[in-house]
């Protein structure tokens, strides 16, 4: 994948096929050691320990549509080649945290890519499902809870257009004001 968004993209959608009603998804920036931290964190149905072993191979998928399941070991590879690090965490009926450490100073380090328009994405296909979106850099951080969102629009759907218009302007400011006006 071109850029870590995109397996952000993916990730979510696992976690939606697994039935999550929540997903958390973390940034972490710490521009004094160029590390990018990158974690997703879901309430759905989790992995038994053998699952959850299995799941960074690429020819292994509990799915029965196809007979490879690539998100998880491409996330994998892309953070160990940059010189990070990943983690899977998950439980049956617990839900399923995935973690991965980029070393932004490496060349292999894939960029972060448009993570505003990746959330305005994962919140349009996926109105029903909640969302926490996280991102900090350097003692500042951003949080968008589409709890919180919903809370206030009532009735009016999260995922209709002008709605959509704000958040990603919302977003927009948010990751402008982490930066210092530099937006990722």
């Amino acid at each position: 994948m071109q850029d870590i968004s995109l397996h952000i993209l993916d990730l979510v959608q696992n976690a939606v096929t697994a039935g999550s009603d929540l997903v958390k998804i973390s940034i972490e920036d710490n521009p004094d050691t160029g590390l990018l931290t990158v974690s997703i964190e879901d309430n759905g149905a989790g992995m038994s320990e053998e699952q959850a072993a299995r799941a960074v191979d690429p020819f292994y998928t509990t799915r029965s549509t196809r007979r490879v399941g690539l998100g998880i070991p491409m996330f994998k590879a892309a953070a160990e080649i940059s010189g990070g690090c990943f983690e899977l965490k998950s439980g049956e009926g617990r839900g399923t945290e995935i973690k991965a450490v980029f070393d932004q100073n490496n060349i292999d380090c894939p960029p972060l890519g448009k993570t505003g328009d990746t959330l305005i994405s994962i919140i349009l296909c996926n109105p029903g499902i909640d969302f926490i979106y996280t991102h900090s850099c350097g003692g500042s951080t951003f949080e968008l809870d589409t709890r919180l969102i919903k809370n206030e629009l009532g009735e009016v759907p999260i995922n209709n257009p002008d709605v959509l218009n704000w958040i990603a302007d919302y977003i927009s400011q948010g990751l402008d004001e982490i930066y210092g006006g530099v937006s990722k």
